[in-house]
């Protein structure tokens, strides 16, 4: 599989310090950088696998940093911030986000953290079997397990590598309601952490590309007080 590299971008050296540790003692290449701009340099010179991102930086903060990367980038990308507040981490997943840890943050954690997501992404990239039947189509949403492209009609539709997972699982098993915990441990492989706004945003973020009218859905229903389904 080879050695993993991640960029962890923070402005506090001692926090960009205290990572490398963490994750160099797991065997991982550690790039760093003090800001976005400096971030969006090493990008162009090197294949990263993972980004660690703060959001409040000089510069190019979290946020406009995460939108840029996803213009043209597909790595996960877990965000660290003081900010506790709902509305905060609301927007670092709507900016394209896979995950949110506040600080202060048990460093364990967050190397648990990386592990889940580099392991969905290795899967995303990995060569496929072709399955016997690699395309699910629902109405006018066609999802090709192969090739993990998502279109509504001819329309291509850009999904991360999270977003896509949760639609794999809910599709691979129409009808059937999935709780949010239950969705967190079956996409992460992990058991779940605070879950209840990283999946709900992730969600919403899917309907928001799928959906005509992503507050009438017509493909992933939420079954109140249970949990998410996509229709037959």
């Amino acid at each position: 599989m080879g050695e993993k590299t991640i960029l962890v971008i923070d402005d506090d050296k001692d926090i960009r310090d205290l990572i490398n540790i963490y994750l160099e003692n797991e065997g991982y290449i550690v790039l760093k950088a003090e800001n976005g701009k400096m971030a969006m340099e090493i990008l162009k010179n090197n294949d990263v696998d993972l980004i660690i991102l703060d959001i409040m930086m000089p510069e190019m903060d979290g946020i406009e940093f995460c939108i840029k990367v996803r213009n043209s980038h597909h790595m996960p990308i877990i965000m660290l911030s003081a900010k506790t507040q709902d509305i905060d981490k609301i927007s670092g997943l709507t900016s394209g986000a896979d995950d949110y840890l506040t600080k202060p943050f048990n460093p364990l954690e967050l190397v648990a953290r990386v592990k889940s997501q580099l392991r969905r992404y290795l899967k995303w990239n990995a060569p496929q079997n072709m399955p016997e039947s690699v395309e699910i189509s629902i109405n006018n949403l066609s999802i090709n397990i192969a090739t993990h492209e998502v279109k509504i009609g001819e329309r291509e539709i850009n999904l991360t590598p999270t977003e896509f997972a949760i639609l794999e699982l809910l599709a691979r098993n129409r009808g059937i309601v999935f709780s949010i915990d239950r969705i967190y441990e079956k996409v992460w492989g992990d058991s779940a952490f605070e879950t209840d706004h990283t999946v709900v945003v992730h969600i919403q973020n899917i309907r928001k590309k799928i959906e005509d009218n992503p507050r009438k859905p017509e493909y992933i229903k939420t079954v109140w007080g249970v949990g998410y389904k996509l229709e037959n």
